[in-house]
């Protein structure tokens, strides 16, 4: 009877989280180089906004050597990082209609920048220069314990959402809002 009662609680518990949240996680393939590459689904605000990306480990291996500061980064292994969105959704000062698109990011020490590319379907490397939709700021933290494999995730906020980028030990943020549909 214990067993059911907690089961039926944590069964409740995770249904209630699950709304809040409004994010779904789905396994894809393993790429390659054997990472495992995902679909992380979330509804913030009323936009449905997909990212894919495979999730490499740090196997022991420095973050700096694996995030390179100063050049764009594909976020990701494997094929490149997209993102999807159902409405339009601002990043900062960069407008994002609906559709999808590729996401990069450009480490560093105190800010990064997200890069957000109007490109699609093409490897992870090289960066297509010239293909930038914009760049939008994203703040530099510490996790709250080392992360072994790269998560990407989003969390709904008063104002909208934030993007949270986590590795090792950094964590790199960006607040996004979403636009009114038409």
């Amino acid at each position: 009877m214990r067993i059911r009662m907690t089961v039926a609680a944590l069964t409740l518990t995770l249904a209630a989280t699950t709304g809040l949240i409004a994010q779904q996680m789905t396994q894809l393939k393993v790429g390659g180089g054997g990472s495992p590459h995902v679909r992380s689904e979330f509804t913030i605000d009323g936009a449905n906004v997909s990212i894919e990306y495979g999730r490499p480990s740090l196997k022991g291996r420095p973050e700096a050597t694996l995030m390179p500061p100063g050049a764009e980064w594909r976020t990701g292994a494997d094929e490149a990082t997209t993102l999807k969105t159902s409405t339009g959704i601002m990043f900062g000062p960069v407008h994002v209609n609906p559709g999808t698109y590729t996401l990069y990011t450009v480490p560093g020490e105190r800010n990064w920048q997200l890069v957000i590319s109007k490109k699609t379907g093409q490897w992870g490397i090289p960066y297509p220069k010239g293909e930038d939709l914009g760049r939008a700021l994203m703040t530099v933290g510490k996790t709250a314990a080392p992360v072994e494999t790269l998560t990407i995730s989003m969390e709904d906020t008063k104002a909208g959402g934030l993007l949270v980028i986590e590795w090792g030990t950094t964590r790199v943020t960006t607040p996004f809002t979403v636009m009114p549909k038409m």
